[in-house]
C-alpha cells in the first residue's frame, strides 16, 4: 500500500528537514510551530525552541494553537517576553533559523506583509511587520511556508516589509543589514525554492509529487532559476506517523488524507 499524505503535510515535513540539531529556532504561530516540533521529535532533540512571545526551550505539548497557548510554556527554562526573544536572542545574533510569512514574496525573497498596491492608497492594508523585519534582518537562515499562488509571487513586492536579498546579491550589504548573506528557503505546496547567493534570486531545488516545472512557472509571476537537477520531495512513513500521532494528533493544523 502506497503512503498517503497531503501537500500541506509535506510542506511541514520539508520545513522540519531544514532544522538541524542544536539550532536556535525562533517560532511563531501556525505551521512553523508544527514544523519545529516535528524536527525536535525526529532528528533535532537538542534544538532550542524559542517562541516569539518569549518562552525559551519549552517542552511543547501538542498541539498549541498560538504563541500565547500555555502548551508552549510547559517546562520552559524561561517565561520571558518579546524583549527576551527579539532582543536577548535574535538581535544578539544567536538565532540560527527564523520563520516568516507574508502576502507577497518576490524573486529576491523580499516579503510584503504591509500593503497591496500603493502604500499611501492601498487596495489592501495588511497587519504590517510585527517582528518580521527583525527576523529577516538578524537570523542566519529564513524559512517561509506558504501556498503557491501567482498573486503571492510577484516579480517585485509592492512594499518590502522584510528584506530578502532586496535587489541582488549585495542588496543586504548595501543596505547595512547585519546578516548580509543568509540562507533563505521558501516551501510551498508546489515546490521548494532556495536563494542563490550569486544572483540573490530564488531557484527551484525541489518539486512536490506530481508537480512539474511548468506548474510552478504558471503560478509564479517572476521566472525563478532552476537547479540543474531538481529532486522530487517525498515523506517517509516515520515522518508522517510522527506528524499525525505526536505533533498534531487532533488535526488542529493538518487534516490527514
Amino acid at each position: 500500500m502506497s503512503l498517503r499524505f497531503s501537500l500541506d503535510e509535506l510542506m511541514v515535513i520539508e520545513a522540519s528537514r531544514q532544522i538541524e540539531d542544536e539550532n536556535i529556532v525562533l517560532v511563531g504561530t501556525g505551521l512553523p510551530m508544527v514544523a519545529s516540533l516535528l524536527a525536535q521529535k525526529l532528528h533535532a532533540p537538542k534544538m532550542c525552541y524559542v517562541v516569539e512571545t518569549g518562552n525559551i526551550a519549552p517542552e511543547v505539548i501538542p498541539t498549541p494553537t498560538s504563541v500565547c497557548d500555555p502548551r508552549v510554556m510547559y517546562k520552559a527554562i524561561k517565561h520571558g517576553s518579546l524583549l527576551d526573544s527579539l532582543g536577548g536572542i535574535l538581535q544578539r545574533g544567536l538565532t540560527d533559523i527564523a520563520f516568516l510569512g507574508g502576502a507577497q514574496i518576490d524573486e529576491y525573497a523580499n516579503v510584503n506583509s504591509t500593503a497591496i498596491g500603493d502604500y499611501n492608497n492601498p487596495k489592501v492594508r495588511l497587519p504590517g511587520s510585527g517582528g518580521a523585519n527583525d527576523l529577516a534582518s538578524h537570523a542566519k537562515k529564513i524559512l517561509i511556508i506558504t501556498r503557491h499562488e501567482k498573486r503571492r509571487f510577484p516579480k517585485n513586492c509592492d512594499y518590502i516589509t522584510s528584506p530578502g536579498y532586496i535587489n541582488g546579491p549585495e542588496g543586504r550589504k548595501d543596505a547595512g543589514i547585519v546578516v548580509k548573506y543568509p540562507d533563505i528557503v521558501v516551501i510551498t505546496n508546489l515546490c521548494v525554492m532556495e536563494i542563490d547567493k550569486k544572483s540573490g534570486k530564488l531557484v527551484i531545488t525541489k518539486l512536490m509529487p506530481n508537480i512539474s516545472i511548468d506548474d510552478v512557472m504558471i503560478n509564479t509571476e517572476f521566472k525563478p532559476l532552476i537547479k540543474s537537477y531538481v529532486n522530487v520531495s517525498n515523506p517517509t512513513k516515520k515522518e508522517i506517523d510522527t506528524l499525525r500521532k505526536e505533533v498534531d494528533p487532533y488535526g488542529v493544523y493538518l487534516k490527514d488524507t
